[in-house]
């Protein structure tokens, strides 16, 4: 069992390195504390390789990927509309946002829809096929959790050097992105295009960031105060 435990733990370890749950795991970073992320991570890496221990060991099926990319991206999108919305303030305000009563539910939901039918779940499925299921199951959910800890800390940083109006709009983004290339490439198997699309927002965000730059107001002489003027 301890071997399947850390084989199991290595392979997922490296297979969650550069993956797009570490990506997402990152964005909720952004906005949430990185206890409330871990711990949706945690329930979610608990549910999928479950659930992966079960088809490998116990039933030897197979998941339909299409629907599964299709609720993923309807969930993405989803939660780019609702991270908008909470971009709250004007200007260079400080952007207060309370904890959402629902994020960890979220993130669980999020992370098992982008898991499903992932190569992440296929190498779990296949682990428990030829080795003990409770240590696969033990050693996968201890792999992601450690690979999406790193993500958390990278966002984290973030957070510390970036404002916090503009990180609630990166987040925005990236669940936009997420949701496109999961509905394009993965629900209807049209890569070219979900490359086209993400590149389109990719542009658009970028005139978007230019032109408001742009047009902020530039602060002059007449706003210092008047004691300082000769």
């Amino acid at each position: 069992m301890l071997a399947a435990v850390l084989l199991s733990l290595a392979v997922v370890f490296v297979a969650e390195l550069g993956d797009k749950s570490q990506l997402i795991t990152m964005t909720y970073s952004l906005r949430h504390r990185w206890w409330v992320v871990l711990s949706g991570v945690g329930i979610a890496a608990m549910l999928v390789h479950g659930l992966s221990v079960t088809i490998g060991y116990f039933l030897g099926l197979t998941l339909p990927e299409r629907p599964i990319a299709f609720a993923a991206a309807i969930a993405f999108l989803l939660f780019a509309v609702w991270t908008w919305r909470e971009r709250t303030g004007d200007g260079d305000e400080e952007v207060k946002v309370a904890e959402p009563r629902f994020v960890v539910p979220a993130i669980v939901s999020s992370f098992v829809l982008a898991e499903l039918g992932d190569k992440t779940m296929l190498a779990t499925v296949a682990l428990a096929s030829d080795h003990h299921w409770a240590g696969v199951w033990i050693g996968a959910t201890i792999g992601m959790v450690a690979a999406d800890g790193v993500a958390i800390a990278a966002g984290r940083l973030l957070h510390k050097r970036l404002p916090e109006r503009f990180l609630h709009g990166l987040a925005s983004v990236l669940f936009l992105v997420f949701g496109l290339w999961m509905l394009f490439e993965g629900a209807l198997g049209l890569r070219a295009v979900a490359i086209g699309v993400i590149a389109a927002v990719a542009i658009f965000v970028i005139l978007f960031l230019l032109l408001r730059k742009r047009g902020s107001p530039v602060r002059t002489d007449e706003t210092e105060p008047s004691s300082q003027r000769s």
